[in-house]
């Protein structure tokens, strides 16, 4: 087995989040689009993303509009990253985690298993002697 540490510096609780979400994510082969995974991981710091003055901060910061946010919403509800919980619109708190802290990931690649069955294919018959 190859071990490998990496460390990523990074600024900000949401930069934190957006590059768990970004490895997640590509590791289960979802393909999301940065700004997709930049509203995941602001909904994870700011809780929801369901209140006006939330959207528009993050229209502010990420330079982006209100119907982009409810399209990118509709989609990943359909995939189940996002739920929608008391009214609001949430991260799934199966793929919540604390973000305000440090953060070390182990992540096992492995192989699968194949197992080989000898008589598949094979046409076995007595010659009779």
């Amino acid at each position: 087995m190859i071990v490998q540490s990496l460390k990523k510096i990074v600024q900000t609780d949401i930069q934190l989040a957006e590059k768990y979400y970004s490895i997640l994510f590509t590791i289960n082969n979802l393909h999301l689009t940065e700004r997709e995974i930049q509203l995941i991981a602001f909904t994870a710091i700011k809780g929801n993303i369901t209140y006006a003055n939330v959207r528009e901060e993050f229209c502010k910061t990420y330079n982006s509009t209100s119907p982009t946010i409810n399209n990118i919403v509709s989609k990943l509800k359909r995939l189940g990253i996002f739920v929608k919980e008391n009214g609001k619109v949430k991260v799934n708190p199966k793929i919540i985690i604390d973000f305000h802290k440090d953060l070390m990931l182990n992540i096992k690649l492995v192989h699968e298993e194949t197992s080989i069955n000898v008589s598949e294919g094979v046409d076995h018959q007595e010659d009779g002697n």
